[in-house]
């Protein structure tokens, strides 16, 4: 059972660690035993991938760039909100460094990030 110490989390004491995107702050993952995942990732050139089972919401913080969305491309800047279906292959290119929220419904699973 969670208690309310499990529920509070302060993004300064979430680890962060290297992934195909960049660096990635996580909050809230699988292994806390969540249904959803909370991370804060930055991005400079990520390398497109698709999740099969994971729905993720991007939503930017700091930054300019490019989101590739299944071969189409969209502008992105901070204030825009990005939904990624399972299934959907994605990147993001960025001019300098983007700062996203990255939600995952369910949680994100390393297994399922694949690779073209």
């Amino acid at each position: 059972m969670f208690t309310a110490a499990d529920l509070v989390r302060r993004v300064a004491d979430a680890p962060t660690v290297p992934c195909p995107c960049g660096s990635s702050t996580r909050v809230l993952t699988a292994a806390d035993g969540a249904p959803c995942s909370f991370h804060i990732t930055t991005i400079r050139d990520s390398v497109r991938h698709y999740h099969r089972d994971t729905t993720e919401v991007y939503y930017i913080l700091e930054g300019t760039g490019r989101i590739e969305l299944d071969g189409e491309w969209t502008a992105i800047e901070p204030g825009r909100m990005i939904w990624i279906p399972a299934g959907t292959r994605h990147r993001l290119v960025a001019d300098g460094e983007v700062k996203t929220i990255v939600f995952g419904v369910p949680a994100f699973n390393p297994q399922d990030e694949h690779f073209d």
